[in-house]
């Protein structure tokens, strides 16, 4: 009976802990505008670099914007924004986001690592504790924008930071046009209506290959599939991201793609997707854009 009493105490307990600490997140998230997650079924198909150039282009329009990377096992934004090596700052109370310009906050676990190369090796309840350490602890401030790049498929990562955002806006899922692909992205549409999580829209990237010589496209992965993916499932379409090698140059020289390469037709692909999913700030979407080129 002792026995009994004592867990049931500290049951009670937990539970008590567990709410202060969702209070937390509310009163820390209540200062963010918009929280957008940027998913995908499947792996290798260029989640992270839609959601480093997501936060970018928003950024350039002026939008305060806060990149949350929640990949515990494999997190690339530090890399392809030219931040590995940079430490968080801190408060008594807080932990502070490395910025990268006036707009733009990021937060990553590869912040906290002792090397790139160290390898996270946590079951669900760790990466779980610490999705929600970047929720409750990190000082984001006034944002706009919340862009959170999670890892692939519909584990732990993605399931625990939609339970404890319990009001995100939605999820851009991003997708490559063979089927392959696009069967793990119907789940991952799935997994969105399960949990209540609007599906803002579905973003088809290497989508086509433009010769920068003579201009030929050739669909090396198919194209459209995203699309009419897109429509059998009732979700929106943001747009064909086609595949350019100076994305890839752009991302392991941690310079944005969307700032460097302005005029390519990725780039211009990349900021009319933001104009869809954005809708109302569409206009200075387009005004920054064009002014860098000028």
């Amino acid at each position: 009976m002792a026995g009994s009493t004592v867990s049931s105490q500290q049951n009670a307990e937990y539970q008590k802990q567990m709410q202060i600490e969702q209070a937390q997140i509310r009163q820390r998230m209540a200062r963010i505008g918009r929280k957008i997650l940027v998913l995908s079924g499947k792996g290798g198909v260029g989640k992270s670099t839609v959601a480093v150039n997501l936060a970018i282009s928003l950024s350039l329009a002026g939008k305060r914007t806060g990149l949350l990377d929640i990949d515990i096992h494999g997190p690339s934004v530090p890399k392809i924004l030219n931040l590995e090596g940079k430490m968080v700052g801190g408060m008594p109370d807080a932990i502070l986001p490395v910025e990268l310009n006036a707009n733009l906050k990021v937060m990553s676990i590869g912040f906290l690592l002792s090397s790139a190369t160290d390898a996270v090796i946590w079951r669900g309840p760790r990466k779980y504790h610490m999705i929600k350490q970047f929720l409750k602890d990190v000082e984001w401030g006034e944002l706009d924008y919340l862009i959170i790049d999670s890892p692939p498929g519909t584990g732990d990562e993605p399931l625990a930071i939609i339970q404890l955002l319990e009001t995100a806006d939605g999820a851009v899922v991003v997708t490559t046009p063979q089927e392959v692909a696009l069967s793990d992205v119907r789940r991952g549409i799935t997994f969105c209506r399960s949990l209540d999580l609007p599906v803002l829209g579905v973003l088809e990237n290497m989508s086509g290959f433009v010769c920068p010589t003579c201009g030929q496209r050739t669909d090396i992965f198919k194209s459209g599939g995203g699309e009419s993916m897109a429509a059998s499932m009732d979700v929106p379409f943001l747009g064909r991201i086609p595949i350019d090698p100076q994305i890839v140059e752009a991302c392991d020289s941690g310079q944005p793609y969307v700032d460097k390469y302005r005029q390519s037709q990725a780039a211009q692909a990349f900021s009319e997707a933001v104009i869809r999913l954005v809708g109302t700030h569409s206009e200075s979407v387009m005004t920054t854009g064009q002014k860098g080129d000028q």
